[in-house]
């Protein structure tokens, strides 16, 4: 049992341990069985580490992508994302000087994911974003936000409403998984996001409406014929009941619960939290179909989740 007493001797044998070449983090991923690990990677990433996992043969686990594109949505704040568009162009070899021209840049990195094995896209928003919009408005919100000017709220969620989409549709196109993510009200506490920056212990749940954006959008890319695969994932457990239910109406082929509703994660990621969710899809949908645990974690030695 780890206590003050205990302390010093656990860690100088998990120290010792860790020395030994069985505790290498690859002998440990092939004691665990493991077969596949996908990371999550922006889409200006290089993936140079994947190139050379990829060309090590003494390696078999395969090591792939995933397409997180996350920053192409942030227009709240115009400074970090002309930053990141910088990165984009420079990683996609071309001048973004339209709307037109910033989604061909982003298309033009998925296809590169996709040569190196990328097969998912995860998409982590505070709410499904579903807003009217014209091609007119995004051309001219893109320019706003390029111009340095912080675009009102109606605009930001038109333009995440209009990035969305097209990020759906090419997954549908490429015939991939998408994953949703939804309910994370990030960076709440002001004081310690400027003294330790993003992602740093102060995110919580938000209670934002789902249904009717998630229903639109997703009609709109089954209307388009270009609904993919998709894993929701909800933060706020009162969703639960709602995503197995609207789930449901998407169910149509090709493949078998082609919809899934995403196990528990984040402050549902516990016993309480992965029994609410499993009790809700069985309750409202099909549990046979569910593809299982996730790992929820940047750590190699969280596998044991999957050994059930």
């Amino acid at each position: 049992m780890l206590n003050p007493e205990t302390a010093r001797d656990i860690y100088d044998t998990c120290s010792a341990m860790l020395q030994r070449e069985d505790f290498r983090a690859r002998r440990l991923m092939n004691r665990q069985n493991v077969k596949i690990v996908c990371t999550t990677d922006d889409p200006v990433d290089n993936l140079k580490y994947h190139r050379q996992v990829r060309e090590d043969k003494d390696f078999t686990i395969k090591v792939l992508p995933a397409f997180r594109a996350d920053k192409a949505m942030a227009v709240e704040q115009p400074q970090p994302f002309n930053e990141w568009l910088q990165k984009l162009a420079r990683s996609a070899d071309m001048e973004i000087s339209s709307y037109s021209r910033f989604i061909e840049a982003i298309r033009q990195r998925h296809d590169f994911f996709h040569q190196f094995g990328c097969r998912l896209s995860d998409h982590g928003i505070e709410q499904p974003y579903a807003a009217e919009y014209t091609d007119g408005e995004i051309g001219a919100i893109f320019n706003k936000v390029r111009s340095g000017e912080a675009p009102g709220k109606p605009e930001i969620l038109k333009f995440k409403s209009a990035v969305l989409f097209e990020l759906a549709v090419m997954n549908g196109q490429k015939d991939w998984t998408q994953q949703f993510h939804f309910g994370a009200m990030r960076s709440n506490n002001t004081l310690m996001f400027e003294k330790l920056g993003p992602d740093s212990g102060f995110d919580a749940m938000s209670d934002l409406p789902i249904a009717h954006g998630l229903v639109k959008l997703l009609d709109r890319l089954n209307v388009a014929g270009k609904l993919a695969r998709t894993i929701i994932y909800v933060l706020n457990p009162r969703d639960n009941e709602l995503v197995a239910s609207i789930a449901g109406c998407f169910q149509q082929g090709p493949v078998r619960s082609k919809i899934q509703f995403g196990t528990g994660w984040w402050f549902n990621d516990q016993k309480d939290g992965i029994e609410r969710q499993i009790n809700a899809l069985s309750n409202l949908g099909l549990l046979s179909g569910f593809v299982g645990m996730l790992t929820d974690s940047r750590s190699f030695l969280s596998y044991p989740r999957h050994e059930y």
